[in-house]
């Protein structure tokens, strides 16, 4: 993996219920490479394990510092992160990133659903430094939940911080209601489970903001088996069809037949398993392909998208 980076675990702290923060430092002792807000690694966790975590320490500081959930269904990824100590050594590919800031923006209004803060620290930090006008609304279930209340408290930047902890009967916020308040020209980024990035998406939609100015990166695909759900098959290079459940993706159900494609986050985030489509029409359900590769229906992710048609011809061989 000479494309990769060795580093070690400097530091580890709780952050949260079920939420840990990583500091990983090069492991020769050199800076790591620079990176802009909102990017993200991927961590190799032993095992042919591969997860995106995002970047949430300032650009420019010579290490990393990710924030990391403990899912309840974790496949893995989640769970190894949480076993890692002080010490303990990995690996990691360089930065990416899928999720930028605006450069143009007279206003950025930065939504966190939960573990989702993590990109937007690092945006905040950028924001602040470069003396950019921002909010930064940070969205919990509970206060024991809410990730990284001691940086959101006493950074430099925290009185542009308003926090919003559920109540008994739900959210106590709208985001309705924060998108609409936002200053003219406000560019929006929204990260968190998909849920939460659909309503601040239909927020903006509402507020009659344009889709160049909402920005968003989901911590979860849109569940397997989501209700709505219908099979469909799958053909390959070799004239092979194949049934994909309702309940399964296509990249398990190929998996099942022997035919193997390489995979990563499972969740349409990295863009490892991006197949060709030789006919038929995507559900496009990812966080990779851009607006014109949806609209073109050539690129599929077979990891967690489906099918708008009953077939769904892919140029893959066996």
């Amino acid at each position: 993996m000479s494309d990769t980076i060795d580093v070690r675990v400097a530091r580890r702290a709780d952050e949260a219920q079920g939420v840990v923060s990583l500091r990983l430092e090069r492991a020769d002792g050199a800076p790591l490479p620079a990176f802009e807000p909102g990017a993200h690694v991927d961590v190799h966790l032993g095992e042919g394990l591969v997860r995106q975590y995002s970047l949430c320490n300032a650009p420019g500081q010579p290490w990393y510092e990710l924030g990391v959930l403990l899912a309840e269904d974790s496949r893995g990824g989640s769970r190894a992160v949480h076993a890692l100590r002080e010490g303990d050594r990995l690996r990691i590919g360089a930065p990416r990133n899928l999720f930028p800031l605006a450069s143009d923006a007279p206003h950025h209004l930065l939504l966190a659903g939960g573990i989702g803060i993590t990109p937007l620290l690092s945006m905040a930090e950028v924001l602040h430094r470069d003396g950019r006008p921002f909010v930064l609304h940070a969205c919990a279930r509970s206060t024991a939940r809410l990730p990284f209340q001691a940086r959101l408290a006493t950074a430099p930047w925290s009185r542009q911080v308003r926090v919003h902890i559920d109540g008994p009967d739900g959210p106590s916020h709208s985001l309705d209601a924060l998108v609409a308040g936002a200053p003219a020209g406000s560019h929006v980024y929204a990260c968190g489970p998909a849920g939460f990035i659909e309503a601040a998406r239909r927020a903006c939609e509402a507020a009659g903001f344009g889709a160049d100015r909402f920005h968003s990166e989901s911590f979860s695909a849109l569940p397997v088996d989501a209700p709505g759900n219908d099979g469909f098959e799958v053909e390959i290079n070799d004239g092979r069809v194949f049934r994909v459940a309702a309940d399964q993706s296509v990249a398990q159900c190929l998996e099942a037949h022997g035919v193997f494609i390489p995979v990563s986050c499972e969740q349409g985030i990295c863009g490892t398993c991006v197949t060709r489509v030789r006919a038929g029409i995507p559900d496009h359900r990812d966080q990779f392909l851009t607006d014109e590769e949806r609209s073109s229906a050539a690129l599929f992710t077979p990891c967690c998208s489906r099918s708008l048609t009953p077939r769904l011809v892919l140029d893959l061989d066996a």
